[in-house]
This record gives C-alpha cells, sequence and structure tokens, in this order.
C-alpha cells in the first residue's frame, strides 16, 4: 500500500551524528533518496548503522539491505563501536554458494538479466513486509554490476527512489565508485549527495573530510569539514562561519596581573581582542602568555591552554617555579589544558576544540605556538583563513586569545616567524634579547595595539621564581632591536 510522499521539505530525520546534523541543517528530509558515495575506508557503513540505531532509538523500524557484506560482518563493526544492533533489522541479498558449481552456471540467459530480477524482487518483498521508515541500500555498485547497461541502471534507481518515496521511507543508497568511472547519474537522481573523502597524508594519521555536494531546497553548510571515525562512529566538525554568530561587545579591558604591562598596554587588553607574543627562542613568550592565565585564574575566571611543542607536566612544573597557580587552577576544573598532538588531530578538530573551550566559558585561550598549530596544515593559505575565522568567533565570545609565534633567528632585524600572522592578531608584544654589560637580557615591547593607546617604550623584562617583572624604560640604550645596543647615557641602579 502506498503512503503520499511528505512535500514539506523542512520536516528532518536526525543522521545519528551531531556534527552532520549541523551541516545539514537539521538532517535527512523524510521520504526522501540520499547517496554517500566514497572509497572503501571512508566510514560509510559507519554512518550508515548510525542513521539507523538513531531510528531504532526512537522505536522506528528500520532495515539495512546489504548486497555485499554479512550480518555477520555488520555486526562485528556495531561491536568495535560498542554498539548493540537491537532495533536494526539486517537482510542479505547474497549470491548463494551454489553459483560455485559450474552445473549451475547460466548458458542462455546472461546472469544480470536473471540476477537482477531476482534481487529486485527480494529488496521490494522485504521492505513491504517490514515497512521501514528508514532503510539503507548497501551498495549501488552490485546494482550498477548486474545492471546490462546505464539506461537500466539508472532506471532501476528511479524505480528505487518512487517506491521507498511512495511508502513513507528514507532511503540512503551506500556507493563506493568501485564499480563507477566518474558516474554521476544517481547524483542527479538524489534528494542529497554526501561525499565522503579519505586522505593518506605524509606524515600521522589518515585525515578524513566529507562535502554535501547537492541537497534540494535546504540552505546547507557548504565547504569540506573534517570527520573522525573512533570509538563510538563518526564525529564530524563543522567548517566554522565566524559571520553566522557575529554581536556587539562593549569594550572591557583585561589586566594581565602586572602593573607595569598594563600601563604599557594602556590599561590592559581589550576582552574579545587577540594577541601575538612573538620572540626568538627562550624569550620568555610562553612565560608570559601563563601569565595572563594565571592573572584570569587569580580573577575566579576559566581559562583553556593548547600546547602543541611543550608537555603539560613540564608546563605546570615550570609554573609552580614560577609562583603561578596553575596547578591549583587545572585541579579546580579552572584551567583546561589539551596537549595537541599535530600528526593525529586535523585543523578542523582543532578549531572544534578550541571553539567548544569558549562556549564552556573560557575567558582566555593560549595558544602556544602558533608555528606547532601551521604544522598541522596543509599550506600557509589554509592557516591564514582557519586563523582568521577562529580569531573572529573568539572575538565575538568576549575571550582574550593569545598566541605564541616562534621567530627564527636569537639578535637582530633578521629574525622573521615561519607565517606572517601579525596582521590578524589585534595587538603583538615582541620580545627580544639585547646585550648588555656582557649579560644576555630580555626586553619587552608593545609592536601593535587596536584597541587603545598604548606605551611605544622598550623595557626590561627578568623571569625569576617571583614570575615576571617589567622594569623601567630602558632609555639609557639606543638600537635594542638590532641585538647589540649601545650604551647612551649611565645606567641607573636598578638596571644595572
Amino acid at each position: 500500500m502506498t503512503i503520499p510522499q511528505n512535500p514539506d521539505s523542512n520536516t528532518f530525520l536526525s543522521t545519528g551524528v551531531a556534527g552532520l546534523d549541523d551541516v545539514l541543517r537539521g538532517g535527512f528530509t523524510r521520504d526522501r533518496l540520499f547517496l554517500v558515495e566514497g572509497s572503501p575506508g571512508a566510514g560509510k557503513t559507519t554512518l550508515a548503522l548510525q542513521f539507523l540505531m538513531e531510528g531504532a532509538r526512537l522505536g522506528e523500524p528500520v532495515l539495512y539491505i546489504t548486497l555485499s557484506e554479512t550480518a555477520v560482518e555488520l555486526t562485528a563493526v556495531a561491536m568495535a563501536h560498542g554498539w548493540s544492533l537491537d532495533g536494526v533489522r539486517i537482510h542479505e541479498v547474497l549470491p548463494s554458494e551454489s553459483i560455485l558449481n559450474p552445473e549451475e552456471q547460466y548458458s542462455i540467459f546472461a546472469p544480470s538479466d536473471v540476477e537482477m530480477g531476482t534481487t529486485t524482487r527480494e529488496i521490494l518483498a522485504i521492505v513491504e513486509r517490514l515497512k521501514p521508515s528508514r532503510v539503507v541500500l548497501d551498495s549501488l555498485s552490485e546494482l550498477q554490476l548486474l545492471a546490462s547497461n546505464p539506461l537500466v541502471y539508472r532506471r532501476q534507481v528511479l524505480a528505487f527512489k518512487q517506491f521507498f518515496a511512495s511508502r513513507a521511507c528514507t532511503a540512503l543508497f551506500l556507493d563506493d565508485r568501485t564499480a563507477s568511472d566518474g558516474d554521476l547519474q544517481v547524483r542527479s537522481i538524489a534528494h542529497g549527495v554526501i561525499s565522503l573523502e579519505r586522505m593518506a597524508t605524509d606524515y600521522g594519521g589518515t585525515r578524513r573530510r566529507l562535502e554535501i555536494v547537492k541537497y534540494r531546497g535546504i540552505a546547507f553548510r557548504e565547504g569540506l569539514h573534517d570527520y573522525r571515525i573512533q570509538y563510538g562512529g563518526l564525529v564530524v566538525f563543522p567548517r566554522l562561519v565566524a559571520a553566522e554568530t557575529r554581536e556587539n561587545l562593549t569594550p572591557v579591558q583585561f589586566s594581565s596581573g602586572i602593573d607595569e604591562l598594563d600601563q604599557m598596554l594602556g590599561g590592559g587588553i581589550e576582552e574579545g581582542s587577540s594577541t601575538l607574543i612573538a620572540g626568538p627562542p627562550g624569550a620568555g613568550k610562553s612565560t608570559l602568555a601563563a601569565q595572563f592565565i594565571d592573572s584570569c585564574l587569580k580573577q575566579g575566571l576559566k581559562s583553556s591552554l593548547f600546547l602543541f611543542e611543550e608537555s603539560t607536566s613540564n608546563l605546570l612544573n615550570r609554573a609552580d617555579s614560577l609562583g603561578f597557580s596553575l596547578r591549583a587552577g587545572t585541579r579546580e576544573g579552572k584551567m583546561n589544558v589539551q596537549q595537541i598532538d599535530p600528526a593525529q588531530l586535523t585543523p578542523g578538530e582543532f578549531v572544534y576544540l578550541v571553539c567548544r573551550s569558549a562556549d564552556a566559558g573560557a575567558k582566555v585561550v593560549v595558544i602556544d605556538s602558533l608555528n606547532g598549530f601551521l604544522q598541522s596544515m596543509p599550506n600557509e593559505k589554509l592557516l591564514s583563513i582557519h586563523m582568521h575565522e577562529l580569531l573572529t568567533y573568539l572575538g565575538q565570545r568576549g575571550v582574550v586569545t593569545i598566541l605564541v609565534g616562534v621567530q627564527q633567528g636569537m639578535l637582530g632585524n633578521s629574525m622573521s616567524t615561519a607565517v606572517d600572522a601579525t596582521y590578524l592578531a589585534d595587538n603583538v608584544l615582541l620580545l627580544r634579547y639585547f646585550e648588555s654589560l656582557g649579560e644576555v637580557q630580555q626586553a619587552l615591547s608593545v609592536f601593535k595595539k587596536r584597541g587603545s593607546q598604548h606605551e611605544r617604550t622598550i623595557r626590561r623584562m627578568t623571569i625569576s621564581s617571583r614570575g615576571v617583572q617589567i622594569g623601567p624604560v630602558l632609555k639609557q640604550f639606543h638600537g635594542i632591536l638590532t641585538g647589540v645596543p649601545k650604551l647612551t647615557a649611565p645606567l641607573a641602579p636598578d638596571t644595572q
């Protein structure tokens, strides 16, 4: 018995993957046919099982029709993710062992002419009997191989589309592209197409991305979206579009916890701004960033720190030696430290983690370092785009974002960074080494600040067991930024 097809394109079924529902702006439209395509290993079967399990959870009748894998193999996939397939009916439409017997081979009719009709009748019969609201057909490659020509294959898929729609059934067709040589016929028939891409990287884990090729009548989130297959199924990280969450904020200054540094910054750093701390290795960039986190914790606010190079234990031990309260903040749940492995984490996943920390209430977010973030990117152009969207999003949440940028070289004006991110950051703090009286010392200057007026002086910075101290203006020197300054006046006692 046929049921009138749902004419409303805004009635959705959840895919069972929260991130994919976000990309699709709600999920799959009811009573439509969707195509999920991708090479073997891309995660098509995992996604299909999550789609059906979501229906079973809601008490809907669901059906998995497999033309290639057995029920045992599908159950093994579910067990690997800790799932139970209770409520999910699996129906095998597989060739019989008898075809291996030479006496059973067809001699008058082509095998495709006989097997296509048998396969089709079996699929229609099980659907009529179970009347599922969700069905998965795995895979189209088998049907295409059974079809004698492209016309028969297209008409077969069209007939299935009408059949499922007339029975109020949302169908998911899987295509592994093994039998399709650039064939786009099913794409034109399907109501929506999801393309899963599996990419080998030069080093580290496999990267996976998905794209919504088409979705009729829905303003879906375009572009490529990273996803991961982990224990528990697919996790999709939607591409960040900061323009969707724009809002106006009242400028409020955030104190660094050091009066002299706040004076250099014109009162502090504006909430919702991004600050790049740049300088050579060992100049105190991470320590200065930790100072802002310590100030945040002392104000009773939350913070997050993302480490690319330094280990968490080393950071906390170093913070203890400087008198910072980072370890206590970690124990109390006020500070979240995540050690990032660029070889295993995709850019989309990293952006998702940072945004989630901001949504959880973090007032200060530190990324240490920008160079480590660069290593997780395919090229510098993508780095700039990802970083711009991320900083914009954090700014709209009123987050104080601190970026640590390592410059190559130790002294002089020839120092450079692997990527020029100064134009992305609202504020830039520049650290420098300089030689004075046989000692290598550190200097700090505010190179750029958008939110307010700031000092353009150069001050000496020291790091000790008392933390970070900012000294007076180094008026006695000329050429500090070159690394080899000249003494133009006698040194004051407190600068010797």
